[in-house]
């Protein structure tokens, strides 16, 4: 059978899926678009000249090793990056790479066409106004130091941490980071600030609420100063909105920021935007400015895993001067899951209560708080937790049950997991399933009868259940 393109990158994806995190192969390699096979060398599409950058720094070795397994010793990898950031409706063009998987190319050098855009002078000049006077209204306290990485956040990050070393001057013009409440998409914006600030002092940083510049623009427009307005943003360095689901409706804030934002592009300055959605989510936005948005890159950030959730609290702990036991930090951490705001919120109540109760804090007085918390919270139980629970139980440790190991003992612990799971949580079954080593929806339905089968035949597995349930129930109510 004759190779293709499309075959050999195919086969490459499926060595490279068994090498690295699954959240890594989405967001790292299944935007990567076979292009053409010449003899030993493969063309790959990327989306960006940053995540060409990030896959041959992060990924050279294993990409290398994948190549020549397909296509020889002599294989290479070459590729072909969209670029998407014309104004106009011709095609983006492409440029031509070869990868670094070549021994004898070093530092492989890009050659990307000049824009197309002439900058637009400012006709305006505002009297007694200048730069130096603009606060860049950033928090001091939200930095790349204090932003926990993980593979919930990693793109994202990445990405404005590039921004911040190069901004307006990377693929990511705007950058629109969106997630639901309590994510960190604020304080990711405002890190680039400060990142930026702190590596380019003379240029202008500024961080605005979206609410904040609509009353501003209103005001702008009942004191007859709409242009002071207009010419005071477009002379901003790297420009930061929170919260642009709320121009929503608002045809003439929008109209305003259309014009800005289009100055402030074709000048070569930095746009960062956070919302709550997805562009192709926000509804009640002109379409033009929708299409901006995609100009760049939208990146989202997830609700984080566990061991994220650990490293947030022992850093907040660490600021703070504080020590706990790791027993009572893993403990907040499986039990607040879906928001870090609340992750953070429920380990100060429950420093505040041991502090004006003078008690020592200890896993009875975490759950008691913790208890309280969730209820004041939309709280489910998280699979995380339900598998603490049975791994305790069973006296197993966590990793096993998230492993291929067919081991009688932790399969039984598996499907046990993976029945509570879908008695406590509102998960899909695909979801469960990820979660206890990649199993599918089927391994989950089979895991359920199965548990339901024993508890019918097998009175002492029916006793370790129902113990098991009370257990994890002490925690839900």
């Amino acid at each position: 059978m004759q190779k293709t393109h499309t075959s050999i990158w195919d086969n490459c994806l499926k060595i490279i899926k068994d090498n690295v995190s699954s959240q890594s192969f989405r967001t790292w390699f299944e935007p990567i678009k076979p292009v053409k096979l010449d003899g030993v060398v493969l063309t790959i599409e990327v989306p960006s000249q940053f995540f060409y950058e990030w896959i041959e720094e992060h990924y050279i070795s294993l990409l290398r090793k994948t190549i020549r397994h397909e296509l020889g010793k002599e294989g290479r990898l070459e590729y072909s990056i969209l670029m998407e950031n014309s104004h106009d409706n011709s095609k983006p063009y492409t440029v031509n790479l070869p990868g670094r998987s070549s021994d004898n190319l070093k530092n492989p050098s890009v050659s990307i066409p000049a824009s197309i855009n002439t900058a637009i002078r400012n006709p305006f000049i505002i009297p007694g106004l200048k730069k130096i006077n603009i606060e860049s209204q950033l928090n001091p306290n939200y930095t790349f130091e204090n932003f926990i990485e993980g593979d919930c956040n990693r793109l994202a990050r990445s990405a404005g941490y590039a921004i911040a070393n190069k901004p307006g001057g990377t693929s990511f013009n705007p950058l629109l980071i969106y997630s639901a409440v309590g994510l960190g998409k604020t304080h990711l914006a405002h890190a680039i600030g400060i990142e930026i600030k702190n590596r380019f002092p003379n240029k202008t940083v500024l961080y605005v609420s979206s609410d904040k510049f609509i009353n501003q623009f209103t005001d702008s427009i009942r004191n007859n100063n709409h242009n002071d307005f207009v010419h005071f943003y477009q002379m901003i360095d790297a420009l930061i909105i929170d919260d642009i689901q709320f121009f929503a409706g608002k045809e003439r804030t929008q109209d305003v920021f259309f014009h800005i934002f289009n100055h402030l592009h074709q000048t070569g300055k930095q746009l960062v935007l956070t919302s709550d959605k997805a562009p192709v989510d926000l509804q009640g936005m002109e379409q033009r400015l929708l299409s901006r948005f995609k100009w760049g890159l939208s990146a989202d950030l997830q609700v984080p895993d566990l061991e994220t959730r650990i490293a947030i609290l022992k850093k907040k702990m660490y600021g703070d001067g504080i020590e706990l036991p790791d027993e009572i930090v893993e403990y907040i951490a499986y039990s607040i899951t879906n928001n870090i705001r609340d992750l953070e919120g429920a380990l100060i109540s429950i420093l505040a209560q041991a502090s004006l109760n003078k008690k020592s804090i200890t896993i009875e007085l975490t759950r008691q708080m913790i208890d309280k918390f969730v209820k004041n919270t939309s709280h489910e139980i998280s699979i995380d937790y339900i598998q603490k629970v049975v791994c305790d139980y069973f006296n197993l440790p966590i990793d096993l049950i998230k492993s291929k190991t067919r081991k009688r003992e932790v399969v039984q612990a598996r499907q046990i997991a993976m029945f509570f799971a879908k008695s406590f949580t509102k998960s899909s079954l695909s979801v469960i399933g990820m979660h206890c080593g990649g199993k599918d929806h089927a391994t989950v339905l089979h895991a359920c009868r199965t548990v339901n089968n024993l508890m019918d035949t097998d009175k002492k597995f029916r006793a370790s259940v129902v113990e098991l349930e009370k257990k994890i129930n002490v925690h839900s109510k």
